[in-house]
């Protein structure tokens, strides 16, 4: 189901990826890699190996098993935004969630295009039974830590060093929000 947000550039459409995203998706992907390789610890040159194909099952995996969802922000037929949840693997962990891949486009940074992602993300955890999401953020990223504070997540840990990339090492704060 689509949700939009009007902003000061336009209104933009919140809505989870569907398999017909996949080309887009994976494209919008490997530009939050190159553009900020320290805030990922995915790696480019290994994600731009994947084919679409592996992007478009990827989507539809997680579609029907309920596995998690992935939602875009899109403005004029463009992807500008993108971020994951997907939950716990295992029947003990399952009431737990993870965001990952959270990235907005420059141009479209500040209008609450992050917000309102994961507000979808939360909406999709809370229908299927999520009572908790975490992520990890690099403690270099002011302006993602705001964000994801006035999502309502706190910080419960660090993990020092958790990437490595060009020769310096990255502690990544710990986030959790009930739902």
């Amino acid at each position: 189901m689509s949700k939009l947000l009007t902003t000061l550039k336009g209104v933009i459409t919140i809505r989870p990826a569907i398999p017909g995203d996949a080309t887009l998706l994976r494209k919008l992907r490997l530009e939050a890699l190159a553009s900020h390789p320290e805030a990922f610890a995915a790696d480019c040159a290994m994600t731009e190996a994947e084919s679409v194909e592996v992007w478009v099952r990827y989507i539809a995996e997680n579609v029907a098993d309920n596995r998690g969802v992935i939602c875009v922000a899109s403005a004029k037929d463009r992807l500008i935004a993108m971020t994951g949840l997907v939950r716990g693997k295992w029947p003990k962990t399952q009431h737990s969630g993870t965001i990952w891949g959270v990235y907005v486009q420059a141009e479209w940074r500040g209008l609450g295009v992050a917000e309102a992602l994961l507000k979808e993300c939360f909406a999709w955890g809370q229908a299927h039974g999520l009572a908790i999401v975490k992520l990890g953020v690099v403690t270099t990223n002011t302006p993602a830590i705001r964000c994801y504070a006035r999502c309502g997540f706190t910080v419960y840990g660090v993990e020092p060093q958790v990437i490595y990339y060009e020769d310096i090492l990255y502690d990544e704060l710990l986030m959790a929000k009930k739902i």
